[in-house]
C-alpha cells in the first residue's frame, strides 16, 4: 500500500481514512472490529474518530466509539502499526465544548483513556471556536506535543481566513501548526472547499482529510429517486442531490464504472483520491463489503480522461 505524508507532520498515511463515526452506533463492537481488522489486514492505517461520537443516539453520551476503537487497539495489540485522528471541541453536553486550554488539558485525557493509548496521532479542532484566542488553543496543544500525548495537529471545518490566520500565530509564535484539515468535500460538494481552501492547503503544505467522500450514501447510485430514500435512516440528507447535476454526475459514475469494472462507491473515492490536494478521503463502514470497496478504492487508478468526466459532470 502506498502511504502518503500528511501535511508536513512526519506521519505517512493510506490513500484511504476509515471514518470511525459509526463505531458503537451503526456497527457495533463485533462489527466494528470486523471492519478495522479488514481494513488494516488490506494494508490501510489511517483512522479517524471524535470525542463527540455518538452523542446524537439516545442514551449515548458521547466517547462511544473512541471506547470502540480502544478495545480493538487494546485486544490487537497493534497501536503502533495505526495512526490514529481524533477531535476536541464538538458539544458533549454539560458545557463540554469548546478550544479554550484548560478544556482541551481534560479532554484530551478523557480520549487517550478511551483509545487506552499514551499517545494520540492526530488530534483535530472538530469545529472553530470563535469565543477562544486562535493562541490560547495552539499554546495549548503546544503543551500537548511537547507532554508526548499528540503528536501533530489538525483543523476540521475552518473557514480560509481562520485556518490562514491559525496558521500565522503559529508561525510567529513558533507554536505547532494545523497540519491537515478535515473539510466536506466529495464530487458533489466541490465549491465550498475548491474556491478557497484547496488553494491555501496547497500552498502551505496542509494534508486533506475530507469528509462525508460519499455524500452519506447518495454516490454509491443506491439513491435515484424518491422512492429509494427510505433505505436508510440517512435518506433524508439524500434528498437534497436528487436533482439535475446529481443525476448528472450518477450518470458519469455509472459510465467509469462500467469502464474499470468497479462500483460507483470505488470511483467516487478514487476520484478523491486522485485530486492533487487530496492526502486520504475519510469513508465509513459498517460491513465488511463496505470496508472491501475501500480496498479496492485505494487500488483503482483512475485514468486523466475518467477523472475529467467526472470533473465535468459534477462541475459547478
Amino acid at each position: 500500500m502506498e502511504l502518503r505524508e500528511l501535511g508536513r507532520s512526519g506521519l505517512k498515511v493510506s490513500p484511504v481514512c476509515l471514518g470511525g463515526n459509526v463505531f458503537g452506533w451503526t456497527a457495533d463492537e463485533k462489527a466494528s472490529f470486523a471492519v478495522l481488522d479488514d481494513f488494516t489486514t488490506a494494508g490501510g492505517n489511517f483512522i479517524d474518530t471524535a470525542d463527540v461520537y455518538s452523542t446524537w443516539v439516545p442514551g449515548h453520551k458521547g466517547g462511544e466509539s473512541e471506547t470502540v476503537l480502544g478495545k480493538w487497539l487494546k485486544t490487537r495489540g497493534n497501536r503502533d502499526k495505526v495512526i490514529i485522528a481524533t477531535k476536541v471541541g464538538s458539544d458533549m453536553g454539560n458545557g463540554r465544548k469548546g478550544l479554550k486550554a484548560g478544556y482541551i488539558a481534560q479532554a484530551v485525557e478523557d480520549s487517550l483513556k478511551r483509545l487506552q493509548t499514551d499517545t494520540i496521532d492526530l488530534y483535530q479542532s472538530h469545529r472553530d471556536d470563535l469565543d477562544t484566542p486562535q493562541e490560547e488553543t495552539l499554546e495549548a496543544y503546544g503543551k500537548l506535543v511537547k507532554a508526548g500525548k499528540v503528536r501533530a495537529i489538525g483543523a476540521s471545518n475552518f473557514t480560509a481566513e481562520r485556518l490562514a490566520s491559525a496558521l500565522a500565530i503559529s508561525a510567529k509564535n513558533g507554536l505547532p501548526r494545523y497540519e491537515s484539515l478535515q473539510p466536506e468535500y466529495n464530487l458533489y460538494e466541490r465549491a465550498g472547499y475548491e474556491k478557497e481552501l484547496e488553494p491555501l492547503c496547497q500552498k502551505e503544505k496542509i494534508g486533506v482529510i475530507g469528509y462525508f467522500g460519499l455524500a452519506s450514501g447518495f454516490l454509491t447510485g443506491k439513491y435515484r429517486s424518491e422512492a429509494d430514500l427510505a433505505k436508510s435512516p440517512r435518506g433524508e440528507d439524500i434528498g437534497q442531490y436528487l436533482n439535475e447535476r446529481g443525476f448528472r454526475i450518477l450518470k458519469a459514475l455509472d459510465q467509469v464504472a462500467a469502464e474499470t469494472k468497479a462500483t460507483q462507491a470505488q470511483v467516487a473515492v478514487a476520484w478523491l483520491i486522485a485530486r492533487p490536494s487530496v492526502t486520504a478521503p475519510i469513508v465509513s463502514a459498517t460491513r465488511i463489503e463496505q470496508s472491501h470497496d475501500l480496498i479496492k478504492a485505494m487500488r483503482l487508478k483512475l485514468s486523466s480522461a475518467q477523472v475529467e468526466a467526472l470533473n465535468a459532470a459534477s462541475a459547478y
